[in-house]
């Protein structure tokens, strides 16, 4: 079962396309039982990034909330004073999603 969860972050001025860019560029993420981790750029919305973050099973996404990495990204999303709007799918094991 794996767990893919979409971020979308928003604020003014570029923040957002700054925090996914020191995101990438610092190497924050980069755990165990990540399996994909993607920023995407909404044509119609030049102040959100949307992050598809994917994880292996429920355990896997618990640690990532509980490691010290968690602090980090929201030091930064408090940086760039971003908001959050989250949507979370798991994927059954036949391979059909279902918004969570």
């Amino acid at each position: 079962m794996a767990i893919t969860v979409n971020i979308y972050y928003s604020g003014i001025n570029g923040n957002a396309r700054r925090f996914a860019e020191e995101m990438i560029s610092t190497g924050i993420v980069d755990e165990k039982g990540n399996l994909k981790y993607e920023y995407f750029f909404p044509m119609n919305d030049s102040e959100t990034v949307l992050l598809i973050d994917s994880w292996k099973n429920q355990k896997a996404l618990d640690l990532h909330h509980k490691s010290p990495m968690m602090s980090k990204i929201i030091c930064l999303r408090e940086k760039y004073n971003l908001s959050m709007k989250v949507e979370r799918y798991v994927t059954d094991e036949s391979g059909i999603q279902e918004k969570d």
